[in-house]
């Protein structure tokens, strides 16, 4: 009651005339309502009806009643609508049948049920993602880059500042904290970390985050894009995660006495992680384009291995400072960011607790450059390679129980059956590859 008191008070006080409800179908795209103040003491209450039959993975046309149920917690002004007839703010939403119970197909519901998980073993899931994105003139025709500028280039080389700058501001507006932000390696690459939270919050600002990134472009004129590889040649984005989990006010993952300081919970966490990751990559990365970054050469994983501080691993441990005993965390670096934030945090935590609950064993660090081996090296080193593309992804997460008990049946067998449709459909295409390489010839 005292959060929907707060709610309603802050309505009042800040002159909120709209409420924007928002919540996500299962491929992460962000889906939204409005609804005026008069309306928001109800919503808090009983949640807003809508129409579940077209939002993808939800439910079928005879059964299409479905209720958004603001969370409290999540309130937050839109630093970028104009406040002359009245602010207007958004509340994530958690979907929940018509009699109240959560709905099995609401990627929020699937997080949940997964972060209960790690509750009753006693453990808190933090994350800090790192997503990285490209800033073009247009959405039109074939990419145009504003720079061709590179990794930490600053002005004139960087002509993106000012909108870096402006998005930072707009996510602090709005309770977002920002850790750092950078040019990246490719012409027109940026990235902007957001500062460790729980996994809930986390995904809920991620959500957050990639419309802001594209709302402040758009008022720059230019447009911006989380396709993980929009440009052949160079760099896609990734979405590196950073991970631990706590008990109560203690880094689970940090053991003064262990090599690297890193414990038994970590170890087991990041062999699970290894064991379980080409089962969660159709998750990590969902689209036929995720696969284009996948490939060796651009600074994205390709082979499934750990190291301490190497990069061109898979899993990297960011080095330990004395004192930043908190820090401690190990880094996944093949996401992506146009991967569902909800669904993508739910697998790799359920990843890592299988390793923690079945006692895995962690195999040795590769601390060379992996991509140097040949391909009897890594076999003699144990080193497995991540699914090539959308169709083995598919393949390997059907078979995963692990998966299918983390997603649950229903939002299991709806991305599974569009991944499936989007594989034919580009299957089926004709390339510009094709028409350049072939048509002269044959």
């Amino acid at each position: 009651m005292k959060d929907k008191e707060y709610v309603l008070k802050v309505a009042k006080d800040q002159n909120i005339r709209f409420i924007r409800l928002w919540f996500t179908d299962i491929l992460g795209f962000l889906k939204s309502f409005s609804i005026t103040v008069a309306e928001l003491e109800n919503a808090l209450e009983e949640g807003m009806g809508f129409d579940g039959s077209s939002i993808e993975g939800f439910v079928r046309i005879d059964e299409s009643d479905m209720i958004a149920l603001p969370d409290p917690n999540t309130l937050s002004l839109l630093p970028w609508r104009s406040k002359e007839q009245g602010a207007v703010a958004r509340m994530f939403c958690d979907i929940t049948y018509p009699d109240g119970t959560p709905y099995e197909g609401d990627p929020r519901q699937v997080l949940k049920r997964t972060l209960k998980r790690a509750a009753d073993m006693g453990y808190t899931f933090y994350v800090g993602p790192e997503l990285e994105f490209f800033l073009f003139k247009s959405s039109k025709g074939l990419p145009e880059t504003l720079d061709e500028g590179g990794y930490f280039d600053l002005t004139p080389l960087d002509a993106a500042t000012d909108i870096r700058k402006d998005t930072i501001l707009c996510l602090e507006a709005m309770g977002i904290p920002v850790e750092y932000s950078h040019h990246e390696v490719a012409p027109s690459q940026h990235e902007i970390d957001l500062r460790y939270a729980d996994a809930l919050t986390m995904a809920d600002n991620t959500m957050t985050y990639r419309l802001v990134v594209k709302e402040i472009a758009m008022k720059h004129g230019v447009y911006a894009t989380f396709m993980p590889k929009p440009m052949f040649g160079q760099n896609g984005s990734g979405m590196h995660v950073h991970q631990s989990l706590f008990k109560g006010d203690n880094n689970a993952f940090f053991d003064p006495k262990a090599e690297n300081q890193l414990s038994d919970v970590a170890r087991k966490y990041i062999a699970g992680l290894m064991k379980h990751v080409s089962e969660i990559t159709l998750v990590l990365n969902q689209w036929v384009n995720s696969y284009k970054r996948l490939v060796p050469g651009y600074e994205a994983p390709v082979y499934i291995s750990w190291a301490m501080r190497n990069r061109s691993d898979m899993i990297r441990i960011p080095g330990y400072r004395p004192g930043k005993e908190d820090a401690t965390r190990v880094e996944l670096r093949s996401p992506d960011p146009a991967c569902n934030p909800y669904l993508a945090f739910a697998v790799m935590l359920a990843a890592g607790l299988e390793g923690i609950e079945k006692g895995y064993e962690l195999q040795k660090p590769y601390e060379g450059n992996i991509y140097k081996l040949t391909e009897d090296e890594r076999d003699e080193q144990g080193i497995l390679t991540l699914p090539e593309d959308l169709y083995e992804a598919i393949k390997v997460a059907e078979k995963s129980d692990l998966l299918r008990k983390t997603l649950g049946d229903h939002v299991w067998h709806s991305l599974i059956e569009n991944k499936k449709m989007e594989w034919e459909r580009f299957r089926a295409q004709v390339t510009s590859f094709e028409i350049d390489k072939y048509l002269p010839i044959l």
